[in-house]
C-alpha cells in the first residue's frame, strides 16, 4: 500500500454506479491509493454483485440505486453512455446537497445533455473519461493501477462550479491518472479520430473476414497475422458499450469517416497508378506518430508489444 498523502482526500464516500472493467478498477483503485474511506458498489445486476462481494471490491453492495448513492460525497456513473440518462433520472432526489456526480463515458456532449437536466440544485455533474481500458469487462478484469500514468479527460460544464471540477481531479490524480480539460465539443471530436473510428475500422474489418467466401474461418483464425490480430484485440470490446458510442457521437464519427475516406481514396489511388513516393511518404509520417505515443509513455516500445511479459499481480 503506498504512503498516504499528507492532502486530505477529495471525497470521503464514494459510490460506483456499474462494477465492469472501468467501475471495478476505480473501486480498486481507490482503496489502493486510499482515495476515499467508504466504497459503495451499485450494480443491478446479481451476479455482478456476486463477484463484487466476493472480490472485496467495496465496503457497501448494493442493487437499490437510491439507497447507494443517498450519502455518497462523489457518484461515478460506469455504466454504457446509452444508459446514463436514465440512471440520473433515477438518482433525482436522492442524492444529498453539495454531492458531485461524475462519469467515465467517452462521449461528452450527449451524456451531459443526458444527465445534467435531472441533477437537483446544488448537485454538481463534472463529465470525466478516463482514457484507459482493455478489451476485457466484468468485475473481475478491473485493476488497481489500471489508470496509472494514463489520461483522464474532464469536460467541466460553464455553469459548473470549479471548486467541484478540481476536487475531482484531485481524486483522478490520486487513483494515479494524468489530468487535462477540454470542452465537451473538442473530446468528442478528438476521440472521434483516436478511438471511436479506429473502433469502427477495426468491427469492420473483423467482419469482412469473417464474411469472405473464399477464406474459411479457420484460415482467418490459423494465419492471423499481427495486424489483423490487432484488430480482433479491438472488435472484442463491449458490444452495447460501442454500439452506445457510435451512436451518441454520430456526427463527430460521421466527420471523422469523412476524412478517412478520402485519405483511403488517396490511398487507393497512389497504390493503382503505382506511386511509391506517396506511399513512402505516408508510412514515414504515420511511422513517427506511433514513436510519439511510445515517447510519452501511452505504449511501450517492447517488441511484440510487450506481449510476452504476464500482468502484475494487483497490489491492491
Amino acid at each position: 500500500m503506498p504512503e498516504a498523502d499528507t492532502a486530505p482526500a477529495p471525497f470521503r464516500r464514494l459510490a460506483v454506479v456499474g462494477l465492469g472493467l472501468i467501475g471495478s478498477s476505480i473501486a480498486r483503485a481507490a482503496r489502493h491509493y486510499g482515495a476515499v474511506e467508504t466504497i459503495v458498489a451499485i450494480d443491478r445486476d446479481a451476479t455482478v454483485l456476486d463477484r463484487v462481494r466476493a472480490l472485496g471490491l467495496a465496503d457497501e453492495v448494493t442493487d437499490d440505486l437510491a439507497a447507494g448513492v443517498a450519502q455518497a460525497d462523489l457518484v461515478i456513473l460506469c455504466v454504457p453512455v446509452g444508459a446514463a440518462g436514465e440512471v440520473a433520472k433515477a438518482m433525482a432526489g436522492h442524492l444529498k446537497p453539495g454531492a458531485v456526480v461524475s462519469d467515465v463515458g467517452s462521449v461528452k456532449v450527449a451524456v451531459a445533455a443526458a444527465v445534467a437536466p435531472h441533477l437537483d440544485p446544488g448537485i454538481d455533474f463534472v463529465p470525466a473519461h478516463p482514457v484507459a481500458g482493455t478489451e476485457y469487462s466484468g468485475p473481475d478484469a478491473g485493476f488497481s493501477t489500471l489508470f496509472s500514468g494514463r489520461w483522464c479527460i474532464l469536460t467541466p460544464l460553464p455553469e459548473g462550479e470549479p471548486e467541484a471540477v478540481a476536487r475531482v481531479q484531485a481524486f483522478w490524480e490520486t487513483i494515479g491518472a494524468i489530468v487535462e480539460c477540454m470542452t465537451p465539443e473538442h473530446h468528442d471530436l478528438v476521440l472521434a479520430i483516436t478511438s471511436h473510428v479506429p473502433h469502427l475500422i477495426a468491427y469492420n474489418i473483423v467482419g469482412t473476414a469473417a464474411d469472405l467466401e473464399e477464406v474459411t474461418q479457420s484460415e482467418v483464425i490459423k494465419f492471423s497475422a499481427g495486424g489483423f490480430r490487432d484488430f480482433t484485440r479491438i472488435a472484442a470490446s463491449d458490444p452495447t458499450m460501442w454500439r452506445d458510442v457510435f451512436l451518441a457521437n454520430k456526427d463527430a464519427v460521421l466527420e471523422m469517416l469523412g476524412r478517412f475516406n478520402e485519405d483511403l481514396s488517396a490511398l487507393q489511388r497512389a497504390i493503382r497508378w503505382g506511386d511509391g513516393d506517396a506511399l513512402h511518404a505516408l508510412f514515414t509520417r504515420t511511422r513517427a506518430i506511433r514513436r510519439g505515443i511510445v515517447a510519452v509513455g501511452q505504449e511501450t516500445a517492447e517488441p511484440d508489444f510487450g506481449r510476452g511479459r504476464t500482468r502484475e499481480p494487483d497490489p491492491s
